[in-house]
């Protein structure tokens, strides 16, 4: 079995002026949450053979906290930044490893996510969702799975 966790990026600061989309930085709730959500899922026995994030501030930022949480080594790649369904997926089986998580940026993130749960899902800033994959190896195509998880934060 392989399994895929997505993160959707903390809460971000649309405050600064002048800021490009790729520089916003978290904002206080942001900066809260993704240390929170990130120990959470390290609480579980979690730990990502890989961890890749998009190259905004807002992404890296909260990867970071994971990677910190997870004691995982942190990637960052330019084409997870505004990623559709099927970069999302094409990143993640490119690792060919058995576990990845990614964080990145909505709507690519939502869609492959209710692709894979088989029924419309929301990711909302720091949402994190796992994805339990049938088979030793990455299928070509995204499957649905009746196994899944969502995790918001309170």
């Amino acid at each position: 079995m392989v399994t895929l966790v997505l993160v959707r990026h903390a809460k971000s600061d649309w405050g600064t002026a002048g800021l490009s989309d790729h520089e916003r930085p978290l904002n206080d709730r942001g900066q809260r949450d993704a240390p929170l959500m990130a120990a959470a899922l390290a609480e579980t026995g979690f730990r990502p053979a890989r961890l890749l994030s998009s190259t905004a501030l807002r992404a890296r930022t909260t990867a970071e906290s994971f990677a910190t949480a997870l004691d995982v080594p942190l990637e960052t790649l330019p084409e997870l930044y505004g990623a559709s369904v099927h970069e999302l997926w094409d990143a993640a089986v490119a690792t060919g490893e058995a576990s990845v998580l990614i964080v990145a940026h909505d709507p690519g993130l939502s869609e492959l996510a209710s692709e894979l749960a088989g029924r419309d899902v929301m990711m909302t800033t720091c949402a994190v969702a796992t994805f339990p994959i049938p088979g030793a190896r990455w299928p070509e195509a995204p499957p649905v799975v009746d196994e899944w998880s969502l995790r918001t934060p309170r």
